[in-house]
């Protein structure tokens, strides 16, 4: 099966960082999560925690912040574009 994708997909590996930090705003604390894949137009991402995830958020993610909009779901693991 071939893949249609914008941009390629690659899984953090070596030194960059496998984990992220979600912010929604100043008021609500900030959430984990792990980065499964990434690519220039987004990541795909598993959220740790209990609290609601948002439709858009900021990733910080080895010092970078990009903001986010989630195009896809299932359970705690999320598509997101930048």
């Amino acid at each position: 099966m071939q893949e249609h994708r914008r941009f390629h997909r690659v899984q953090p590996s070596g030194l960059v960082s496998k984990t992220g930090i979600l912010f929604v705003d100043l008021k609500s604390n900030p959430t984990a999560c792990s980065i499964v894949d990434l690519s220039a137009g987004g990541a795909c991402l598993d959220v740790h925690g209990s609290d609601v995830i948002p439709k858009k958020f900021i990733l910080n993610h080895g010092g970078v912040k990009k903001n986010c909009l989630v195009v896809w779901q299932k359970g705690r693991r999320i598509g997101v574009a930048f």
